[in-house]
Formats: C-alpha cells, structure tokens, sequence
C-alpha cells in the first residue's frame, strides 16, 4: 500500500506515456440511464390457476370481526384510509406525524435504532413504541383511533437489538433438519421481540434458492421446497403461536411476515431484484411451496417480492398479489411491500405508484418519501385511478390483522420484562441449534472429535469474532461495522473452544494469523490446529457474487492453511459461510472440513461436537445433512437436487458423523474456469459495494491510505471523503468529494495483482455510473495500473465529466485499450480503478465493472 501514497506522481508520469487523449464529450455520447434496462422476456403461456392448488382460508369467516372491520371503515375518512396504507421508516418519521396523517405502520430498517442510539436498550425500544401508539390512538382530532402497528427484520432472532439471542440463520437451519426446533426458535425470538414493544417481525423468508450467487442465500432453508415448505408452517407456528388455540397472536406471540412473495430466490444469474425466469408450474411447484403452508398455519402478513416473473414485477403483478395469492390460495391478511420496492414497477416512482395499489398492495414500505406517496395516493383515489374499492380492500385487510393480534386492546404481557433478551433459555435453543446445523464435510483418519486434553492451535479470522460468525442482517443491517462490544452475553467460536479445553486439562493457544510465540506450548508443536475462516458480513444486495470461487483473486486463508499444513500439523477448517462455495484448494489443505454456516451469537455449540470431553468421549455427534448442494467445479453455480445433470462434490443430503470411515482424497480439482463453459462475464470491481478481491481506499498525499470498510470514511482533514448513499436501492453507490485543499484519489484496490488480461484481449470496456454534484475545476484521471509504477494507465477525465447532467445518473464506458495504450499492463492490475482529482469535485460513483464485448461501443475509445 506505500506506493498509494505517491500516486499523483505516479499519475503524472502516467500520462506523459499517454497514447490517446481525451475525447470531446457531449450529451450525445453520455447515456443518461442508471443502467441498462432488465431483460424482459415475452410471456409465452397464459396464465392458469390451475398451476396453483385451491386453498381455503385459514379461518373461517367470523361475522362479528367483519363486523366490527366495517364499522371502524364506515367512520374513516379517505385521508385515514390511505394513512393506513403507509409504512413509514422510524428514522422519518415521529410520534406527532403519526397522528396528523393517521399513519397505519412503522419499521425499523436495519441499523436503525430509537434515538439512532445502537445501544438503545429494550426498554428505549418499549418506551419508543409506547409514543408511537399513543400517537394512532389519539382522536383529539377527531380522528378514529387504529393501532400502529410496528415491523422489523428479526429475521434470526431480535438481531438490531444488542445482547438479543442470535439463532443460525436459515441455512444452517435447513441443515439441521428439525422442524420442531424451528418452532422454539419461533417461539423465542417472538418472546424477544415483544419485550422490546414491537408487534410484527418480518419473518420468515421462505425463498427456494437455486443459484448460489444471491447475496441473501443464507436466508433460505434449502434448494429444496420440501425443507422450505416444512419450516414455514412451523416457524410461522412458533412466531404468532398455533391457529387453534388461545395462545395465537396473544401478545407473546407476534404477527409474522411470509417473504418475499414469490420467486425470490430464482433470479438469473442469481441477481438480487432480478428476473426469474420459470414456467407457472415451476413458480408454483418450487418457490411457492413455503407459502402454502404458511398459508395455513394463519400468516398474517405476506410481503411482495422486489424481483419480477417473466419481466413483470411482483409489486405490480395483480395476477399474482390478487388472483393468486388472496383468491386462490384464500390468503385474508395483508400485502406488505418491500423497502421501496414499488419504485420498480413500470410507470411508478418512489412518492407515486397506483399501480402497486390496483395489482393488491395493500401498505406500501416508504422510507423518507411517504408524505408525498400519501399525498400522491389520495390525489389517485380523487381521479378515479385507484378504485376506492380497492382502497377500503386494503385497510379491511390491515385491520383484521390488527383486530387479531389485539393491538386494539394493547395486550403485551412481555413488554418491558427483565430476563427474557438473551436469557439463558434462549441461548440454549441457539447452541442447540447450532449443534445441529453443523455439516462434516471431510474428516480423513477420524481427526474429529478432537481430543479436548491435547495441544490445540487455533487460528483464523473468524475465530474469535462474533461479527464474522454472525453475519449479516446483525445489528446493522449488513452486519459490518460491529464489535465484541456489541454482544453481550454472546460466545466466539475460540471461546467455547477454550472453555472445552480448559475443562479438560489441555492446552489451547489463540493465533489468527497462524504464527506461534516461542512461548506457546512451551516451545512444542501443537498437536492439532482448528482455523475458522469464512465469508464476512454481508446481506441482501451486496451479497451477490459474480463467482462462487472463494476469496476468488486473494486467497489469504489458503496461503494460512498452506503456513500451519507447512508444519506438519492436523487441520481441522471450521467453514463459516452463508452457501456453499468453490473451496477445493482449502479442503485440499484440510485434514477435516466443517461447514459451520453463520451459527449467531452461541459459537460454543461449534465447540461442542468438535471437542470431546475430559476423559476424550465425544460429547456430541454430527447430525447436520447439507440442505444445499456443494460444487465440485468451479462454475457449478446453479447445482440443485433434481437437476438433469446432477454432478456435485457433495450431494443434497450429504453428512458424515463420527461413525464414517470416509476419505476424501486431497487431489480435488484445482483448476478451471470460473464461468460456465469459459465465457467471461463481467467483472465486477464495485457493485453495491467493492467485490472481492477489491478494496476501496482514500489516498490522499502523504497521509496512509484510509480503507473505506463502511458507510463514510474520509482522509484526516476531510479533504476527501466516501459515503455510501442510494441510487436504486440501499447503499448501492458512494458519493466521493473532494475539498480540494490538494490532490488525491478514490482508489480500488486488491492485495495481490491480478491477471485481466483476457478482458483486454475480448474488447472489454470499463464501464459506470456518475453523477456529477459538483463539476471538477481541475485536472481529473482515471487510471487502471500494477504495483510497479512503469505500469500505470492514466487517462484525462475532466471534459467528460463537465460534460455530464448535474444531478443526473449518466453511465460512462471506456475502451480498455485507452489504459492500455497509456501504459496499463492488465496481467498484473493492482488498481482496478483510481479516481483522481487535483481540485474540487464532487461526484458519485455505482456498478464499476470491467464488460466484455463492451468496447465497440464504449464513449471513450481507442482502438486495437
């Protein structure tokens, strides 16, 4: 990283070796699109509800509810009805406004906490939720009084409240195999939530994943709708209690969220909001299966899916929300969208989208637009564009859910109860699951369980590290940003280990990077090393990956494998990742292999199975059994159970225990392409947010360079600093400024050099988008460039950023022969892309990918 630190001389330099100069540029060569627009195949069958069995409800119609429904809708005035239909996130919204608009609903994002504290405790949650509901039931007005309702991502557990029990999220879950103790984790994360005063948890997801790309696989049960379908019903049974008895939605019991509604996890390419492409039959016989059974344990609530079917999307698909859903499969709760996600939808913008209303949402998820969404619904139901019928559907549907779940009467006996966030009952359930969600993959010579008496090593990042094991959706909501501090009560991975050991009498010594003190066992070698090693935090979104290849382009846990194999010492890798990845270099160098998944906040039950106990009996067995497929090469990306072609590494199902005698040889295959028959994708650089191996960095003059790891970095006097902010979706670009007080850059970057070469070679252009805030008043570059500096390619920059629509989002592609010719060598690219600006800019950046057969008609271009 040293030679950041002289990159405006290096840029310079750069540019006297300058082989094309920078190109007049004009609104005509600019595009003014965020992005290309989706692909949106013709729908070449018709629709048939005969692809979808006939449901009844789940309750039968009781006269007094709808009753008691049509009298509270006969005493509401328009504005009321339409205030109800609003979702409005709590960072935007106050106590007073839920009052003077009559708003029907709240979230809490993830990452946002009452009084934007993050150590807010449950009692500032309970206190802030009292607030909000004072403020519904107010008539000083004249109003009618309607319970708010509050909802929140608890999705494994209370997880944006510090010191709550964090359960395995779903993947591990799947492998687990009990639906029985899905329903107690149900069971106490609504116990958890309901201490805190919240009402509804957005949960669960019951998506049916097919393509291990997707950043929010680890919220799927399986690959396999059976397991999907089995979980929903009792999760959903857990959450607001069982249909038929006293105990349902009785206020320790919550109201549950079926998500995302429907085809979520079959997008192409895995693309999160993407398209997914499947016959009817097959969106209903795979990714619906979930909701037939949550369906009939009584979910409450049914939340639209951001992606579209068959180029169509779902918050707009009245096929689907209304003819699907609420008639034929006899669903009488509410619709719920998603974070904004009626923007989408053809002819909508984020403050006005009737198309959402007319297709059956009946309560839009707003974020910081939803007086101008409000006011744009009323003035559609004045016109006639939304039906007033369909109006009083929609606040019916919110109000039998409120009736049910007896906000009206504002029963919560938990709320605000000491003893019940993170008790140890809770917690037991969680090791428990995470016991059994834990999948042997490798164990050659019976390594495993390893003798609690002996000499252990353990190594890894995610050892010690109760954010990493944690995962995304963890207090913030891509669980980055987090410390130790930050979960009480809570139990690394290492810790659990050193407890085992210590109670047996053995030796346990913790080094990440591998590397033993002199002092460390007295000088002698271990007889075993346990690394935990893995993916880091990530969530929906910034989770996708363009190659299931791991730590594709770095490979620092393979070369601290390779240091402690080295030695001659056993290991034993403890996997945590939230699907299943190319890793055949790291089993190759594992003498047993684990896939942990992202067990939460109990990391002591990895320690139970993989440690025996003080006179070396095995405490627990493996039981866990792969509810995904794993891959054997590296371009199986999409590899499900009832392929055609079904050649995993491990099958559906697969598990060994301690009763195997299974060795699994350490020539797996290496090598290969990491796209499908050789073709090359794009290559994404920053995409949402950097793409391993990629790193984004400040360098601003002599100062060390900064790593922009979260939501806003800066150098030390902010002469330059990095934001995240939206362009379509949650923090899916970074705004980039410079004072100007002198030179320097926004840099992406990777700790080893790689070869992209062949991008050069098949006519790739490097393309983004920008939008100019702040045109630049001096010279600015862009440059692709190696770690020595007689190989770095600038290019001149400015004209076409003044070129450029202030305030607009322009997309803007450059021949990567431009670099080339400036003196860029791609076999060995250090820097994918340097944004450097001698003066004031201000800017934004998103989607920065290297896309072949781009440069014939990229804006910038150089020739052959």
């Amino acid at each position: 990283m040293s030679y950041l630190k002289s990159l405006s001389a290096s840029i310079m330099l750069a540019t006297a070796l300058t082989a094309c100069s920078e190109p007049e540029n004009s609104s005509d060569n600019a595009t003014h699109s965020p992005q290309a627009t989706e692909n949106q195949p013709i729908q070449t069958e018709q629709y048939s509800l005969e692809n979808w069995p006939k449901l009844a409800p789940a309750f039968p119609k009781d006269e007094q509810l709808e009753a008691r429904i049509a009298d509270l809708l006969s005493q509401m005035t328009l504005e009321e009805k339409v205030g109800q239909m609003m979702q409005a996130e709590i960072k935007s919204i106050t106590p007073e406004e839920v009052k003077k608009y009559h708003i029907g609903s709240i979230l809490n994002g993830g990452g946002t906490f009452p009084n934007n504290d993050k150590f807010a405790t449950p009692d500032d949650w309970r206190q802030l939720a009292d607030a909000y509901f004072a403020a519904s039931m107010d008539t000083s007005d004249g109003g009618v009084a309607i319970p708010i309702i509050w909802g929140s991502d608890a999705v494994h557990g209370h997880n944006n409240v510090i010191g709550a029990t964090l359960f395995p999220h779903n993947i591990g879950l799947g492998a687990a195999r009990d639906p029985e103790l899905i329903r107690r984790i149900g069971e106490a994360t609504a116990r958890e939530v309901a201490v805190t005063g919240v009402d509804w948890t957005f949960a669960p997801t019951i998506a049916v994943v097919r393509d291990d790309r997707w950043g929010r696989t680890f919220e799927s049960y399986s690959e396999d709708p059976e397991i999907v379908a089995a979980y929903a019903r009792e999760m959903i049974k857990g959450i607001q209690g069982d249909k038929t008895s006293e105990e349902f939605l009785d206020g320790r019991h919550l109201v549950s969220a079926a998500k995302h509604f429907v085809g979520d996890g079959g997008t192409t390419r895995g693309i999160d909001r993407g398209d997914t492409q499947v016959s009817e039959k097959e969106l209903a016989e795979i990714h619906a299966a979930g909701y037939f059974t949550a369906l009939e344990s009584g979910v409450q609530s049914v939340m639209a899916s951001f992606n579209s079917w068959n180029g169509k999307r779902l918050h707009g698909h009245k096929y689907l929300l209304t003819d699907v859903l609420k008639e034929r499969l006899g669903f009488d709760g509410f619709v719920v969208g998603d974070w904004n996600g009626h923007r989408f939808v053809d002819g909508c913008s984020i403050d006005s989208c009737a198309a959402a209303v007319n297709a059956g949402l009946d309560m839009f998820m707003i974020t910081s637009e939803w007086k101008a969404l409000l006011e744009n619904t009323l003035a559609q139901v004045k016109s006639g564009e939304i039906p007033m019928s369909r109006i009083d559907d929609a606040v019916s549907r919110i109000l039998r859910v409120k009736i049910r779940a007896g906000l009206f009467e504002r029963d919560r006996p938990l709320a605000g109860k000491n003893g019940i966030l993170g008790s140890p009952e809770h917690r037991a359930i969680a090791r428990e699951a995470v016991r059994k969600s834990l999948v042997l993959l490798k164990n050659n010579d019976q390594l495993l369980p390893v003798d609690a008496r002996q000499k252990i090593l353990v190594a890894g990042d995610g050892a010690d590290n109760i954010s990493k094991q944690s995962g995304g959706w963890t207090i913030s909501w891509q669980g980055t940003g987090n410390t130790a501090e930050d979960f009480p009560g809570a139990t690394s991975i290492y810790t659990g280990i050193k407890q085992a050991v210590d109670a047996a009498g053995g030796q346990v010594v913790l080094r990440e990077d591998g590397a033993l003190a002199p002092e460390d066992f007295a000088g002698e070698k271990p007889d075993v090393a346990i690394v935990v090693f893995g993916e880091d935090p990530y969530a929906e979104w910034h989770g996708d990956l363009a190659s299931i290849e791991f730590q594709l382009g770095s490979k620092q846990d393979q070369e601290l494998l390779q240091k402690i194999k080295a030695q001659n010492i056993p290991v034993v890798s403890v996997f945590l990742s939230g699907r299943p990845l190319w890793v055949n270099k790291e089993l190759n160098l594992s003498d047993a292999f684990v896939a942990a998944w992202l067990p939460g906040s109990e990391g002591a039950g990895v320690a139970d199975v993989l440690l025996t106990d003080a006179e070396g009996n095995k405490r627990y067995d493996f039981t866990g059994r792969l509810s995904f497929s794993w891959p054997e090469l590296v371009h199986q990306t999409v590899i499900n159970r009832d392929d055609e072609e079904y050649a995993p590494l491990f099958s559906y199902g697969y598990g060994l225990d301690y009763a195997s005698d299974v060795q699994l040889a350490n020539n797996l295959n290496e090598d290969g392409e990491s796209y499908v028959d050789g073709a090359l994708e794009d290559a994404w650089l920053m995409v949402s947010r950097p793409q391993a191996p990629w790193k984004l960095f400040i360098a601003d003059g002599e100062q060390d360079p900064v790593w922009v790891s979260g939501n806003l970095a800066s150098s030390a006097d902010d002469n330059i600093t990095v934001a995240s902010i939206d362009m379509l979706s949650q923090e899916d670009a970074r705004a980039l400024t410079w004072k100007g007080l002198r030179a320097g850059s926004v840099v992406l970057e990777t700790q080893k050099p790689q070869d992209l070469s062949r991008y050069l070679n098949e006519g790739a252009a490097l393309t983004m988008d920008i939008r100019i805030d702040e045109a630049p008043v001096a010279p600015v570059f862009a440059q692709i460039s190696c770690a020595g500096e007689a190989c770095n390619g600038a290019l001149p920059l400015q004209s076409t950023l003044q070129a450029l629509p202030q305030g607009d989002w322009s997309q803007v592609t450059i021949d990567l022969q431009c670099f080339a010719k400036a003196g860029a060598d791609f076999s060995k690219v250090s820097q994918g892309l340097s944004l450097h600006s001698e003066g004031k800019l201000a800017m934004a950046v998103a989607n920065i990918k290297f896309v072949p057969g781009a440069a014939e008609q990229a804006q910038i271009r150089c020739g052959s």
